[in-house]
């Protein structure tokens, strides 16, 4: 029988030893909420990602929803990721720099810093498929009063974002579907900040897959609420820790495991393989 996991609440992560930080925040604009207008704070996690990082920046400025907070946690880049950080300062609600255990560990600081009633992760090489996403996440949400909510995530050449490899789309969500390994698209994943909270950080003992172990936890073990909007929200560019080779592929496969396991959902590798065909008409539809 596995140990049970315990888990730090994100008060008690530790304090940042910041090497840069900026943002409107701390010149005192600090945004709220309103029954009708909750706050929607989107985290940016990025290391060395100069390349692609003000195309996720730009897509957040041009969002028509008009409450929205942007958290940029930078892992300590030695590129050009800081100069774009500053370029945008006055559109950015806070950004810190620092080295960091990786990219969940980024996220985890992230969270903290959050003051949205829901939250979002767009990371560096991710972008919102048009102005309007975050409309339509804010209104799914206030209109099914769930906890989260999901859409479709499509997938993109890095030489020609017009051209989709994939369509990320999981419309028929269910417990059964974790158990093939199958999750809703991270990127698109909207939640309230209390279940967060509750559920607490994402596993930093993870090397690839804590992303799909937050979502069991939060769908499975603590059973939230959700909705699904069938519609593309957010645009991925290819490529990544969970896609680069058959190590990888190891690796994520053996974590997803332990994910279920630990959140007392039975998997193995034998089922895991069920979720090819999905895979396979993602590329083909």
């Amino acid at each position: 029988m596995t140990e049970p996991v315990n888990l730090v609440a994100f008060d008690q992560l530790p304090a940042p030893s910041i090497k840069a930080e900026g943002g409107i925040r701390l010149r005192g604009n600090v945004k709220g909420s309103s029954p009708d207008n909750p706050l929607i704070t989107v985290v940016t996690v990025v290391f060395n990602g100069a390349a692609t990082l003000e195309d996720t920046i730009r897509s957040v400025i041009e969002q028509t929803y008009g409450n929205v907070e942007h958290i940029i946690i930078d892992g300590g880049s030695i590129d050009g990721t800081l100069d774009v950080l500053r370029k945008y300062d006055d559109s950015i609600d806070y950004w810190l720099s620092e080295k960091d255990a990786g990219i969940y560990d980024a996220m985890n600081k992230g969270i903290a810093l959050a003051r949205g009633d829901y939250i979002g992760m767009l990371n560096s090489d991710d972008f919102f498929a048009d102005s309007s996403a975050l409309e339509k996440i804010a209104a799914r949400l206030k209109e099914d009063d769930v906890d989260a909510v999901f859409s479709c995530l499509d997938i993109v050449d890095p030489a020609n974002l017009a051209r989709v490899l994939r369509k990320y789309r999981i419309s028929s969500f269910s417990t059964f579907m974790l158990r093939i390994g199958v999750m809703p698209p991270h990127p698109t994943f909207y939640c309230r900040r209390s279940c967060y909270e509750k559920a607490g950080p994402y596993r930093t003992d993870y090397r690839i897959a804590a992303d799909f172990e937050m979502l069991v936890r939060l769908l499975f073990k603590h059973r939230i609420t959700w909705a699904f909007i069938d519609e593309t929200t957010v645009k991925m560019r290819s490529g990544g820790l969970s896609s680069s080779g058959i190590k990888s592929s190891w690796i994520v496969n053996r974590e997803i495991i332990r994910a279920c396991t630990e959140n007392g959902l039975y998997t193995n590798m034998f089922v895991l393989a069920l979720k090819l065909p999905i895979r396979l008409l993602e590329r083909i539809l």
